[in-house]
């Protein structure tokens, strides 16, 4: 089970509503972690290293360890995360749905009532669930970054590696700059309704 598999879970799990683009990000990030734990990269300042492909069981780790830029000057962490996060919020859903990690459900008792999914009861889920309640650090760090977490302030994540920390705040950034752009659009809206409707 990896760090971003669990962060999907908890985020279905919970009652929050997640922003699909934040959740992307976050997972992104949770990814990225995870290569480096398994030894695959290592961070030059904000540069993301590779090193030899490792042997990966899970399919989503393949994909983002095959997509490194192995070439020089690298590719920075931001930038990992906005190329690497696009629609993987999305991509796990299909994914964990085709593991049967995850099944329909229909909110209301009509049949045609928006399809919303749930997590299956697996050891999976289980897994996930006590990272959560234990607070994993670096589960619980990325989770704060996209609002999963109201008791807990990003700036308390207890990391106690600086490689870590990189990626979390730059995940935080990429969040911040996210919400920036969503205010923007949506003054430029307000601001292109008025003229419509005129004085």
């Amino acid at each position: 089970m990896t760090t971003a598999k669990d962060l999907f879970i908890i985020a279905m799990d919970l009652k929050h509503s997640v922003g699909q683009g934040d959740l992307s990000l976050a997972l992104a990030g949770a990814e990225l972690i995870d290569l480096i734990g398994a030894g695959a990269v290592t961070v030059d300042g904000d540069r993301i290293v590779p090193g030899a492909p490792p042997t990966l069981d899970d399919r989503f780790m393949g994909e983002a360890a095959a997509g490194l830029t192995r070439q020089a000057p690298y590719e920075r962490i931001e930038d990992w995360l906005w190329r690497r996060g696009r629609d993987l919020t999305a991509a796990y859903q299909a994914g964990l749905e085709e593991d049967g990690e995850l099944k329909p459900q229909r909110s209301g008792r009509l049949s045609f009532g928006s399809e919303r999914v749930e997590p299956v009861d697996t050891p999976a889920r289980r897994r996930a669930a006590v990272r959560w309640e234990e607070k994993e650090p670096v589960l619980a760090a990325l989770a704060s970054v996209v609002g999963m977490d109201d008791e807990r302030s990003d700036d308390e994540a207890d990391l106690d590696d600086e490689v870590v920390t990189t990626v979390v705040a730059a995940v935080h950034d990429a969040v911040m700059e996210l919400e920036a752009v969503r205010q923007r659009r949506t003054i430029e809206n307000a601001a292109f309704a008025n003229l419509w409707r005129g004085p």
